[in-house]
C-alpha cells in the first residue's frame, strides 16, 4: 500500500506518522511519500518520520519529494494538509478583519474566505494531477476550510472525503469523562465543518442510550471550559456546540479578546520554529510533547480510520466525515457538503439518517451553506464582486459597509495568491 501526504513538510506530520506507526495493522503502509515544496522543512520532518517508524518497528519506506506528480503516482490514497501562504498568510487572516470589528480567524468569517480563495485553486490543481496519474486514488482532505475545499473536489468529480478532528476530539474527551472506551461513544454530530453540534452522546452505537443529559449534568463545567464558553450557554442549549460556535454566539466578546492578545498565528509560528529545531535533532525519535499544543489532536487516529475504511482494510463502522448531503439535511441542496456520522467503505461515505435539527441550528446551517455557495463561486471564478457577495452573506459580516471594507482588505493582503487580482 502506498500513501502520499501533500503538505508533508508540515509540523503536524509527526502526529500523523506516529498514528501510522502505532496503527499499522489497520493501515499496512509499504511506502509513504511526503510531498512539499519547502525542501528544508521536508528534510527535517522526513528525518524524524523515518526515526519514528524505525523506533516503532514499522517496515514501511518513507520517501520525500517536492515533485507532486511523482509523489502521488500509484498512491492508493492522497492526504491533503496544505497551508497556502504559510503562517504569514494566517497572521493576516487573523488581524485585518479586526479593523472592521469582525472576528479574525483562519477558517470562518472574512479570514476563512481569504483562506478558501487561496486554497481551492491549488487543491484542485493537485487533485487533477492525482486523477491523471492514478484516477482510482482516494483524496482525504484535512485542508481548511474543509467543507468548502471538499465541496470543490466533489463538484469537480474527484473521489474525496473531508476530515476534521473536532468530532474525534469530543469522542475522546467524553469517553474520558464517562469512564468508557472511546469506541463505546457514538456522537449525534450534525452541521457543517466548524459549525457543528453534538445533539446526542450515545453508548454502544447509533441506537444506544443517549447520555448527553447526564454528561452535562455531571461534567458541564469541564465541557464548557473546554469550549471556552460560559456553562449557561451549554445548559440552555442542551447540546454541545463546537468550539467554533463561540465566534457566532459570543462574537463581540471574542473580537475584544482577540484585540488584546497575540494572534494564534503568532503563537503557532513561534511554536513551529521550536518544533523544527527539535525535529533536526538526530536523537529525537518520537513526536515531542510540544506538538500537542500545535493543534490537530487525534488527527492521526481519524486519518488512519478513514483511510483504512476507504481502502477496504476495516476501520470503524461509523465515522464523522465531510461528504455530500444527498438529502440527509432536506433543507440544504444535495451537493452541499455536511459533517455528520457516516458509514465508510471502498465506495465512499454514506451519511447516516439525521433527525431534523432544531430551527436554532438549521437556520445557521442554511445561512452558512449559502455563504459557502458564494465563497466557492468566488474561489473558482474570482472577481471583487463575488468576494463582496460572499462576505455580505456571511453571518459574521452581514453589513454592506463592512463587506466593502473587508473586500478591499482581503484583496490587498492576498493579491499574490489570487490570479485574477
Amino acid at each position: 500500500m502506498k500513501l502520499a501526504v501533500v503538505g508533508g513538510g508540515s509540523t503536524y506530520t509527526p502526529e500523523l506518522i506516529d498514528g501510522f506507526a502505532r496503527l499499522r495493522d489497520s493501515l499496512p503502509i509499504e511506502e509513504l511519500v511526503l510531498v512539499d515544496p519547502a525542501a528544508d522543512r521536508l528534510d527535517l520532518v522526513g528525518g524524524l518520520a523515518r526515526r519514528i517508524f524505525a523506533k516503532q518497528g514499522h517496515p514501511g519506506r518513507i520517501v520525500t519529494t517536492s515533485d507532486v506528480d511523482a509523489g502521488v503516482a500509484d498512491a492508493d490514497a492522497v492526504l491533503l494538509q496544505l497551508r497556502v501562504g504559510g503562517q504569514a498568510a494566517r497572521q493576516q487572516d487573523e488581524t485585518w478583519p479586526l479593523e472592521c470589528g469582525c472576528v479574525g480567524q483562519e477558517t470562518t468569517g472574512a479570514g476563512g474566505l481569504a483562506k478558501a480563495l487561496r486554497t481551492v485553486p491549488v487543491v484542485l490543481d493537485i487533485a487533477e494531477r492525482v486523477r491523471r496519474t492514478n484516477p482510482d486514488a482516494w483524496i482525504i482532505d484535512f485542508t481548511n476550510p474543509v467543507g468548502i475545499v471538499t465541496r470543490a473536489l466533489l463538484q469537480a468529480g474527484h473521489k474525496a472525503v473531508g476530515l476534521c478532528n473536532v468530532a474525534i476530539g469530543f469522542q475522546r474527551k467524553f469517553a474520558k469523562l464517562l469512564d468508557v472506551a472511546p469506541g463505546e461513544v457514538h456522537l449525534d454530530h450534525v452541521g457543517l465543518n466548524h459549525l457543528t453540534w453534538e445533539t446526542g452522546v450515545r453508548l454502544g452505537g447509533p441506537g444506544g442510550t443517549d447520555v448527553l443529559p447526564r454528561l452535562l449534568a455531571e461534567h458541564g463545567d469541564a465541557v464548557a471550559a473546554d469550549l471556552r464558553m460560559p456553562r449557561e450557554i451549554v445548559d440552555r442549549l442542551g447540546v454541545v456546540p463546537s468550539y467554533y460556535l463561540r465566534y457566532f454566539y459570543q462574537h463581540d466578546a471574542v473580537v475584544e479578546e482577540l484585540r488584546t492578545k497575540p494572534s494564534r498565528a503568532a503563537e503557532v509560528a513561534a511554536m513551529e520554529q521550536e518544533l523544527l529545531r527539535m525535529y533536526g535533532d538526530p536523537a529525537l525519535d518520537e513526536k515531542p510533547e510540544l506538538l500537542a499544543k500545535r493543534g490537530g489532536a487525534f488527527y492521526s487516529e481519524a486519518a488512519v480510520d478513514l483511510a483504512a475504511s476507504l481502502l477496504g482494510n476495516g476501520g470503524s463502522p461509523y465515522q464523522v466525515v465531510n461528504t455530500r448531503n444527498n438529502g440527509t439535511l432536506p433543507f440544504l441542496p444535495d451537493d452541499a457538503v455536511i459533517e455528520v456520522q457516516a458509514t465508510v467503505d471502498r465506495k465512499g461515505a454514506q451519511p447516516l439518517a439525521v433527525p431534523k435539527p432544531d430551527p436554532l441550528y438549521a437556520g445557521l446551517i442554511a445561512h452558512v451553506t449559502g455563504y459557502e455557495d458564494l465563497a466557492l463561486d468566488a474561489a473558482l471564478r474570482g472577481g471583487r464582486d463575488r468576494v463582496f457577495k460572499a462576505l455580505l452573506a456571511h453571518p459574521l459580516v452581514g453589513q454592506y459597509t463592512y463587506a466593502e471594507r473587508l473586500t478591499d482588505s482581503l484583496v490587498a493582503h492576498n493579491r499574490e495568491h489570487l490570479a485574477w487580482a
